[in-house]
């Protein structure tokens, strides 16, 4: 092990100490050095500023996992800009709408997206002398010149920039997540303290594997927090889970930001494709994003051991964390508050809940606050005095364990009684004959809704009456009569985002044209 006292923390004085240090690993392997990464951030800020770009300002990428993302992330985190980064699944009137509305002056992508990014930024009307592509893209610059021709070295009046993540945009348009720049020099920030909250320390022989796109808020956190602390990177484009299998035995990789469906997908294996990888260098599997069925986090535990550990929070900031003994203590847990967190439940007059009571959970940080860019009447909503919320519903209990129910949103309320839909997909998924599952409700004249089922069948698996039957029959046996689907559709895919989040909305909304949802 390497001792933390012998090294400095934060990227930036890493890489004057040791420029020789490996710090990344490309998805095709190829492996970039400490000083190599510092070269191309540096230059970045430079070729920015000769763009335009002041303290304050912001730039777009739509990029896949790879260095010139990273090398954006550490060119705005020294040169006081907001970096946004878009999902490159997005389509073009999608990405135009954040160009637009963060005030993009620059955009920066690779040339598999340049298509749909040119359209994107024509809409916008972002000029075209300030679009870059990696690789060859007509209507691009390449992205070469953004850093050819420019020094090496620091740039000048260093100052600490943010990531300005745009929330998923479950009802109206996404709204940008801008926090306060701060006008100190990054060194004055510890950039990877957070991971202290899940016990990951610096150095200490860390690498950690990027499996999720980069554009989401948790994963470049977390990605940007284990480069400040001297920990190795590896990053994954396209998850697979024997890829990942691989790279975990093959890098020795000792800790990752997951979501369930990957568990569930690994879990799919052939058990001779599972045990042909050591994963024993594995110390922290971090979970998070979407709700883990108990069979598949308990299965996983199985498998993995205790690195497999859980926490709860939102792009806005807050949390909680529960390790694999906490889970096993309190099967369901999402865990405890952050030390920089605090978590609350209150009923929807504003009263506060004490354990035991349902309710919607509001979380604060001790470490600042934020403001939806441009949506002073959003920054207002769901907030209860420092507080705020995502709209989840939950209960804490007497030793602060939060149980999260659903999202307030995705609740059934069915003959006035209330049906949490994760307890539904829960049972669903536990049927072999199931790859995915989304339970929701639909409209019903005398209840109000009722429930239904969306499945994804598991590989090989025929979609049919006799499978729906067998469902419903699964469903019987496991579940009280009010929360059973009433019905079963089949879906080649599931509509969900390369994180696992689930567009349950894309599911629904179909259903209830011409109706009015009870809620």
């Amino acid at each position: 092990m390497t001792s933390v006292a012998h090294h400095p923390t934060g990227f930036w004085a890493q890489a004057t100490a040791d420029p020789d240090r490996p710090v990344l690993v490309a998805p095709d392997g190829e492996v970039w050095s400490a000083g190599r990464l510092h070269t191309a951030a540096n230059q970045l800020v430079h070729g920015l500023r000769a763009a335009g770009l002041e303290r304050g300002d912001a730039f777009a990428v739509v990029l896949p996992n790879g260095p010139e993302f990273v090398t954006a992330y550490l060119a705005a985190s020294q040169a006081g800009f907001y970096l946004v980064p878009v999902n490159h699944h997005f389509v073009a009137p999608e990405i135009a709408w954040i160009v637009a509305d963060c005030g993009a002056k620059v955009l920066i992508t690779h040339a598999r997206f340049a298509d749909t990014a040119r359209a994107a930024a024509d809409e916008a009307a972002l000029p075209p002398d300030r679009r870059y592509a990696v690789g060859t893209a007509p209507g691009f610059r390449p992205y070469p010149e953004l850093l050819d021709g420019h020094p090496a070295a620091p740039p000048a009046d260093r100052t600490l920039g943010w990531v300005m993540n745009y929330t998923s945009g479950t009802t109206g348009r996404p709204r940008g997540i801008r926090r306060p720049l701060p006008g100190k020099r990054p060194e004055e920030s510890y950039l990877g303290g957070f991971l202290g909250i899940f016990g990951i320390k610096p150095f200490d022989g860390n690498v950690h594997l990027v499996c999720s796109p980069l554009y989401h808020t948790a994963v470049l956190q977390f990605a940007g927090a284990s480069l400040h602390l001297g920990h190795r990177l590896v990053l994954m484009d396209k998850w697979t889970p024997e890829e990942m299998l691989r790279l975990i035995d093959h890098e020795r990789c000792t800790h990752t930001h997951m979501v369930p469906t990957q568990f569930h997908r690994l879990l799919a294996l052939p058990e001779d494709t599972r045990r042909a990888y050591d994963v024993s260098s594995m110390r922290h599997a971090i979970h998070g994003a979407a709700p883990c069925p108990d069979h598949v986090k308990r299965a996983m535990i199985d498998w993995w051991g205790t690195c497999v550990e859980e926490y709860y929070a939102a792009s806005e900031g807050g949390g909680a964390f529960a390790t694999a003994e906490d889970w096993l203590k309190k099967p369901g847990t999402v865990g405890k508050a952050w030390p920089i967190s605090e978590l609350a439940v209150f009923a929807d007059d504003g009263t506060r809940l004490p354990p035991g009571e349902l309710g919607t959970v509001y979380m604060k940080m001790s470490t600042g606050g934020f403001a939806y860019h441009k949506d002073a009447d959003k920054t207002r909503e769901n907030r209860i005095g420092d507080f705020f919320t995502v709209g989840d519903l939950g209960v804490l209990d007497a030793d602060g364990y939060l149980f999260l129910r659903d999202r307030k949103i995705d609740l059934i309320i069915s003959g006035g009684v209330n049906i949490y839909p994760a307890e539904i997909e829960s049972v669903l998924l536990a049927h072999p004959a199931v790859a995915d599952a989304a339970a929701f409700g639909v409209p019903h004249d005398d209840w109000g809704e009722q429930v239904k089922a969306v499945v994804e069948p598991a590989p090989g698996i025929e979609p049919g009456p006799a499978l729906a039957a067998a469902l419903l029959a699964h469903c019987a046996e496991r579940l009280a009569g009010y929360k059973r689907p009433r019905s079963v559709d089949f879906i080649a895919e599931m509509p969900r985002d390369p994180n696992g989040k689930l567009y349950k909305r894309r599911l629904r909304a179909p259903h209830w044209e011409g109706h009015e949802r009870p809620m």
